[in-house]
């Protein structure tokens, strides 16, 4: 289906592999998407045909089918029995719907693992020079612990940007702000990655995606009002 957006000189590829982080790659590019006011496409490749698909590999396909109509992505794309190298498949996807940002995951798990390697990148770089790319890191299999995601924290502060709008800056403003500590993601060159902060003696962690705050809504009620 297809879904009016205000911008289409920007437009974001969320490529998804089969794991329980694929839903999460989703999100996050669906909050991108609607920050940008722009179309959202979602790809996965199988080497396989979709009627050999086994159990498993059809609940994720019908679970990001689902998700891809509640959020109204613009299209979700799957290319199976794709016998082309990953990224020539990807570029060609990219380049039929001007691409402009494409999210992919990083993940020992998957065959997706190879993207976040350096000679994928830069076979990637060539087929789709014209893009940005958001590297993000997933979980190990049966563990709770996050590979290495961020770099050094440094010290951010929280300000207002416009009805329920907040963004992140790095010196000290002259207006009302909240001081914390950001974290950047590891492989993006924009403001990606968590803001933590201490209110009223309890730690709050907030998504922040070129620079912005994507869940406003887990900002404390009182910390809004000193914004007002």
């Amino acid at each position: 289906m297809k879904y009016v957006k205000g911008r289409i000189d920007e437009a974001i590829l969320v490529c998804v592999y089969y794991g329980a982080n694929g839903e999460r790659l989703i999100r996050r590019g669906h909050k991108m998407a609607l920050m940008a006011d722009c179309p959202l496409y979602i790809l996965t490749v199988d080497p396989s045909p979709v009627d050999a698909f086994d159990e498993e590999k059809s609940r994720y396909i019908e679970r990001w089918k689902e998700l891809s109509e509640e959020l109204q992505v613009e299209e979700f794309i799957i290319l199976d029995n794709e016998k082309r190298p990953t990224p020539k498949v990807i570029g060609e996807v990219a380049k039929k719907h001007n691409i402009t940002q494409i999210i992919v995951g990083q993940s020992a798990q998957t065959r997706w693992e190879e993207i976040t390697k350096g000679s994928f990148i830069n076979v990637l770089l060539r087929e789709v020079p014209f893009v940005d790319f958001h590297i993000v890191s997933v979980q190990r299999p049966g563990t709770h612990e996050p590979f290495e995601r961020f770099e050094k924290g440094v010290h951010a502060y929280l300000v207002k940007n416009g009805d329920e709008q907040y963004k992140i800056g790095f010196t000290c403003p002259k207006h009302t702000s909240i001081e914390g500590i950001f974290f950047k993601e590891i492989g993006t060159d924009f403001d990606n990655g968590i803001f933590k902060f201490t209110f009223e003696e309890k730690m709050y962690e907030l998504d922040i995606a070129e620079g912005s705050v994507t869940d406003p809504e887990n900002i404390p009620a009182k910390a809004k009002i000193i914004f007002a």
